[in-house]
């Protein structure tokens, strides 16, 4: 294995980390404004995530400084193209952050429901535009010979990528309603008990339609190997087992199975587009591949070292955090935050 496969492979297991966690984390900020009844219930659900989020988002800035330095062109070709979407997004996550710290600086219900509602949108936003991002990865977006994106924002908005954003916001959604009933209890964890069980059909359905429309629109799936269209039938079979599981009351089984779904289907994106980074639209042979867009082998060999020694740990560091904060959050718990 070269080193451009090797951080072609890391950068898709950071996008895999961060979906995982993140995704979550995006479901719990979009629920807040509906299983929470009372300011009480709210708080439970902040809580819930409030050890988790800002390191959550860590994956991603880890993700974007590995591409700026193993693909520096797929990283100038994707911000300056995406320039736009990504200022949303990044509005999006500013908006969140500041909610969660502004929220109990007051004790007014007015101050307390405007910055609930704020992270509400800014836990949509993102969801809803990586959904829309992933899909114009999938389908290829109009790249030209020097490697420049020659579209526009709302080229990037059309019937499949809406409903690409449409089909991740509600699996994070309920991927983050299952994460509720693991780690809360009382009435809050009934409710999300409740959510889950029906997000799933909903969910089901749209990334059915999503799969069977880049099954039909893009050649993610069908390329020279049976890999990416195995990924996605291991990403549909766990997504059509979290029904049953979530029916049984087997919200930690149904856990994992959303998260393999997301896991599989980022496996998927990644599997489908290799050797390239970014597909062009315009021409099959103006697409960005890991060889074209890389850095030098240099600049390969001394980030393998750093991340040898560097991402160990910064994994176990998360694994700890997790651990320590494993237990159920309810009422009695709800301290400001």
């Amino acid at each position: 294995m070269d080193l451009n496969v090797l951080w072609f492979i890391l950068i898709a297991v950071l996008f895999t980390g961060f979906f995982f966690l993140e995704g979550f984390d995006y479901g719990v900020g979009m629920l807040l404004p509906f299983l929470g009844s009372e300011d009480e219930d709210r708080r439970v659900v902040i809580n819930a995530i409030g050890p988790f989020w800002d390191g959550n988002e860590v994956w991603l800035l880890t993700a974007g400084g590995a591409m700026f330095a193993a693909f520096p062109h797929w990283y100038a070709t994707l911000f300056s193209g995406f320039y736009l979407a990504l200022v949303l997004m990044l509005f999006g996550l500013i908006l969140r952050g500041v909610a969660f710290e502004f929220r109990s600086k007051d004790r007014n219900p007015s101050w307390r429901a405007f910055w609930d509602r704020m992270i509400f949108l800014g836990s949509l936003l993102p969801a809803l535009l990586w959904g829309v991002a992933v899909a114009n990865l999938m389908v290829g977006v109009p790249i030209d010979s020097t490697m420049s994106y020659v579209g526009d924002f709302w080229t990037l908005i059309t019937p499949f990528t809406i409903l690409g954003g449409a089909s991740l916001t509600s699996l994070f959604l309920l991927h983050g309603a299952l994460f509720l009933s693991l780690k809360t209890r009382g009435e809050v964890m009934e409710r999300a008990k409740t959510a889950a069980a029906r997000l799933w059909l909903p969910t089901l359905v749209l990334v059915a339609l999503f799969v069977t429309g880049a099954y039909a629109t893009t050649g993610i799936l069908r390329g020279p190997t049976a890999i990416p269209i195995i990924l996605a039938l291991l990403a549909a079979a766990a997504l059509m087992a979290t029904g049953p599981l979530v029916r049984a009351a087997r919200h930690g089984w149904a856990f994992v199975m959303t998260g393999l779904t997301i896991a599989m289907a980022t496996a998927m994106l990644f599997a489908g587009m290799f050797p390239r980074v970014m597909i062009s639209s315009l021409d099959p042979r103006w697409s960005l591949t890991i060889y074209n867009a890389s850095s030098s082998s240099y600049t390969l060999q001394v980030m393998s070292i750093v991340a040898a020694i560097f991402v160990p740990l910064v994994l176990l560091y998360q694994g700890w955090s997790y651990w320590v904060f494993r237990e159920r959050v309810g009422r009695s718990q709800s301290l400001e935050y």
